[in-house]
């Protein structure tokens, strides 16, 4: 049995109530966390307020923080084996995805290192001659991160590396549901030599840590990763602080085959674009839109492959399908799967759970055509493919927009006049053509709609974690003139 504990102001502390987490592959014990409550958030957000404007943080040159950064991100790298573990061993995760993500996830603290010293003011050339005035970018403040069970480090570093790097000081919750990983990550920070408060590290249950912790009146911008429905208690519980908001969300992404496209290529990125990490991604590509007269044969395709995807225990590195992360999303993927059948989608392949321990569901495909199956409405987070056909490019483009969600999409063809058409119809943050699931640390991703707003990624995220100061400087000797008169 491990026992973890969670990290404020430099100190590394059991607390006074603890929580087991359950192994997703087994269904049993493995390890004891931390359960953060009102008054360890108080205590961590105190410590990142006092490490923004008096500790060693706030004297810091922006080239010494990405130093920091730097030194971090080779941690990260020397680590990533024994932090790939963790979190398959806490969410399930495979660990041929997870190896390889935050082996990657290195990069992305040493892109925002990079960008320290690169976040600028500007001079304004303003209409009075007797002024001189420039615009001043300093961290908005202590930010509260609020991270998901699914790939908590990848989606950690994406809010922690631009805040870093824009000198904010921070209180990271990492999810209820298999928080190990990142309260490990905590040790690297510590051996990274970040000053005391700048980064502190927590877990525990939504009404007594997260909804605390977003409501903290010395709280002033919240980044959130999870879905619309807590969303919106962030969003209320930002009225009692004022503070910003950056929300990635949940998605029901749109998957575009047009008869001219590769079709084997396709398929392999349809594999990877809802049955890697288990379809526990948020721009998994979860709804298939496939031109009608290849749909026969694209879907003969997907099921072979999705029928030879091995299923297994997450730490074989053969193993291409794990668990689900949770019980109650086992629970929920079966619901919504049986209420979709009931409404008339027919299944192609998969939908019944395996037998024996642990939280596995097998890749599944609906034939949803013809058929208002909540399928293509509500998102699964699981390995469900929901598949619809369509006659014209008019009708691919309605069916992709037919959704409150807007996060991912994909487009495959060989016609690239056809494709910019798309890149500017489709309503999503992010457009693959040719290709699914590539991300990088240069470029931003996120979504409208209920799939959120802000952007993380990119200078663009760095800029989110700063607000601006316009400071006047009068340069004429000359006595003010008339005081009631604004000039």
């Amino acid at each position: 049995m491990q026992r973890f504990q969670y990290y404020i102001d430099g100190e590394f502390l059991d607390g006074e109530a603890r929580f087991q987490s359950i192994d997703p592959a087994t269904g049993d014990v493995w390890a004891e966390m931390p359960e953060a409550r009102d008054a360890d958030v108080d205590r961590a957000v105190d410590a990142a307020e006092k490490a923004l404007y008096e500790g060693p943080w706030a004297k810091m040159t922006a080239t010494q923080r990405g130093k920091l950064l730097y030194r971090l991100a080779d941690l990260v790298a020397a680590n990533a084996r024994k932090l790939a573990e963790l979190e398959t061993r806490d969410t399930g995760k495979i660990i041929r995805e997870t190896s390889a993500q935050i082996a990657y996830v290195a990069d992305y603290y040493r892109y925002y290192a990079g960008i320290a010293d690169k976040i600028e003011g500007s001079y304004l050339p303003i209409d009075k001659p007797d002024m001189d005035v420039w615009l001043r970018r300093e961290p908005v403040g202590v930010v509260a991160m609020v991270v998901p069970w699914n790939s908590q480090l990848f989606l950690s570093a994406v809010k922690i590396g631009p805040a870093l790097a824009a000198g904010c000081t921070m209180v990271v919750k990492a999810s209820e549901d298999g928080p190990g990983p990142l309260l490990e990550f905590a040790r690297l920070v510590h051996e990274a030599g970040f000053p005391a408060g700048v980064i502190n590290i927590i877990t525990g249950f939504g009404p007594s840590c997260g909804a605390v912790l977003g409501r903290h009146p010395k709280v002033a911008h919240i980044a959130f990763t999870g879905g619309p429905g807590t969303a919106r208690h962030v969003i209320r519980n930002s009225a009692e602080n004022l503070a910003s908001t950056s929300l990635e969300l949940g998605g029901k992404s749109p998957f575009i085959v047009f008869a001219d496209a590769d079709l084997e290529s396709a398929a392999n990125a349809q594999v990877a674009g809802i049955f890697a990490a288990t379809g526990q991604s948020c721009v998994a590509g979860s709804r298939l839109i496939v031109e009608a007269s290849v749909k026969d044969a694209f879907l003969s395709i997907l099921k072979r492959k999705a029928e030879a995807i091995r299923i297994g225990s997450p730490l074989d590195m053969a193993t291409e399908v794990g668990p689900l992360a949770t019980k109650r999303q086992q629970d929920h993927v079966t619901a919504l799967l049986e209420k979709s059948i009931a409404s008339g989608a027919r299944l192609i392949t998969g939908g019944q759970k395996p037998d024996g321990v642990g939280y596995y569901f097998p890749p599944t495909i609906l034939d949803c055509d013809g058929v208002n199956s909540p399928s293509l409405a509500e998102e699964f987070f699981g390995p469900v493919l929901s598949v619809v056909s369509f006659e014209s490019e008019a009708e691919a483009l309605r069916l992709a927009n037919d959704t409150r969600y807007g996060l991912a999409s994909g487009v495959f063809t060989q016609n690239l006049t056809r494709a910019h058409r798309l890149m500017k119809g489709i309503r999503a943050g992010v457009v693959w053509v040719n290709t699914y699931r590539a991300v990088s640390p240069i470029a931003p991703f996120g979504g409208f709609g209920l799939s959120g707003h802000g952007r993380e990624g990119g200078l663009a995220a760095a800029l989110d974690y700063t607000r601006t100061k316009t400071i006047w400087l009068r340069t004429s000797d000359d006595p003010i003139p008339d005081p009631f008169v604004m000039r």
